[in-house]
């Protein structure tokens, strides 16, 4: 798929940030099979670019994204089933890291960049997991996050039954899964379900210039590594993580980001880190 054939999403970039806007504003960025699609292509297309060293995602409008389409919603009823409406083959960002990434929405663990959502407005159902499976989520004031999902007669969604107690806690996630009430940005905050709430006007610049910040001064090997071990170390025990750290370590104190970070810190001057490879994030 080319960019010009994009209907629902719209891609920008910003030196080495790459800025995924959901583009339906005219039904609140509601999710469609169309939608999911082109979000997997654009993140394929970001993982084979070199240059990429973060991503922010937000919607377009006043909405990040409102859940399912009202339309799909009523064709899963009217087919007695559920249709994700992708092609046979979608494109597969992320795949290959760890077996247990290798699904929906999931995958976003398997990236070698973080993945920060701007959440400017509603996140309902699908929209409230597409933004859980980003690494930081910055959420406006007035936002509206919700699960959605029983108050339609359905289960936790995509793993959300997983990633909310990771984020949340227990308790918080059996609020929010099993009531579906709506949170806002502030409450969102305190649960730890957003890294910051802001007015809706800053929460784009918030999201980028933290991106902007990990583009320009952190090593992208080192920031892939430690997205890698954020999420390998959920799925091990500590023994392995601090084994897995050591050996990191022995291996990284004689690459060149190393020292190229230490003779920028003492010039006190920008570092200059190279790019990584086009890929997946690495296999620990």
């Amino acid at each position: 798929m080319e960019l010009d054939e994009l209907r629902t999403i719209r891609l920008e970039r910003d030196g080495g940030v790459a800025i995924v806007t959901l583009d339906r504003p005219d039904r609140m960025n509601a999710w469609t099979g169309r939608m999911h699609t082109e979000y997997l292509e654009v993140f394929a297309r970001l993982e084979a670019d070199p240059t990429v060293r973060a991503a922010v995602v937000t919607g377009a409008g006043r909405a990040f994204c409102a859940g399912a389409d009202t339309s799909a919603l009523e064709g899963h009823v009217a087919a007695g089933g559920y249709d994700r409406g992708l092609p046979p083959e979608p494109a597969t960002p992320g795949h290959g890291v760890r077996t247990e990434y290798d699904h929906a929405f999931a995958w976003h663990y398997g990236l070698r960049f973080p993945v920060v959502a701007a959440v400017n407005g509603a996140a309902a159902g699908v929209g409230l997991v597409l933004a859980c499976y980003c690494d930081l989520r910055f959420v406006a004031d007035e936002a509206k996050l919700t699960t959605s999902a029983p108050r339609l007669g359905l289960p936790a969604e995509y793993g959300l039954s997983w990633v909310l107690p990771r984020l949340v806690g227990t308790g918080h996630a059996a609020d929010l899964l099993i009531s579906s009430r709506v949170v806002r940005g502030p409450e969102a905050e305190r649960m730890g379900l957003a890294n910051r709430s802001l007015p809706a006007a800053d929460v784009l610049p918030a999201a980028l210039n933290w991106a902007r910040a990990v583009a320009t001064e952190v090593s992208p090997a080192s920031a892939a590594l430690a997205k890698a071990q954020l999420y390998a170390d959920l799925h091990r025990d500590v023994g392995q993580s601090v084994a897995t750290s050591e050996r990191l370590l022995d291996e990284t104190i004689a690459g060149a980001d190393y020292a190229e970070g230490v003779a920028a810190w003492m010039a006190r001057r920008p570092p200059a880190f190279a790019d990584l490879p086009a890929g997946p994030g690495p296999r620990l």
